[in-house]
């Protein structure tokens, strides 16, 4: 399911939220949209089958994301992304990073610059960690939006 933030079903995704963390979200989220104004891909998504655990398996199941996708033209691309996802374990985390295409001599398909994953425990919670990746999103989209400037970062060959 896809829309605006003040759309994600918050009692069916994550229940035991108080009303001040899904307004602490709501602030957060907030920010994010107000950075990607002007973009085609600044909708919200989530994933009501993600809800509860489904249990270890190959992959990550994403609860509630954005994808922001700057270019993803078929021979190159950029996208920056916030995810609350569930962990291996079975806890909560969320992740956000810098997607860029590869274009080493082995071909990876994609590399996340600069990710982050927070995961939700005794020391921090989900508005929390929610929040920290908002604002390094909002920091990402402020740098230039071209995908040779993220890969230089972490040392990857350009296009």
């Amino acid at each position: 399911m896809r829309g605006s933030f003040d759309d994600v079903p918050w009692n069916m995704l994550f229940p035991p939220l108080t009303p001040a963390d899904v307004d602490s979200l709501n602030q957060a989220a907030r920010t994010v949209d107000a950075a990607c104004i002007g973009r085609d891909t600044t909708d919200w998504e989530w994933f009501p089958e993600h809800a509860t655990f489904p249990g270890p398996r190959v992959g990550t199941p994403i609860i509630l994301g954005l994808d922001v996708i700057e270019h993803a033209d078929g021979v190159d691309q950029l996208e920056f992304l916030l995810q609350v996802v569930w962990t291996e374990a079975g806890g909560l985390a969320v992740d956000s990073a810098v997607n860029v295409a590869c274009w080493c001599d082995i071909d990876h398909a994609t590399h996340d610059v600069d990710p982050i994953r927070l995961e939700i425990g005794e020391d921090s919670s989900l508005p929390e960690a929610f929040r920290t990746s908002a604002e390094r999103l909002t920091s990402w989209l402020a740098h230039p939006h071209d995908a040779n400037h993220w890969r230089a970062r972490v040392g990857l060959p350009p296009r």
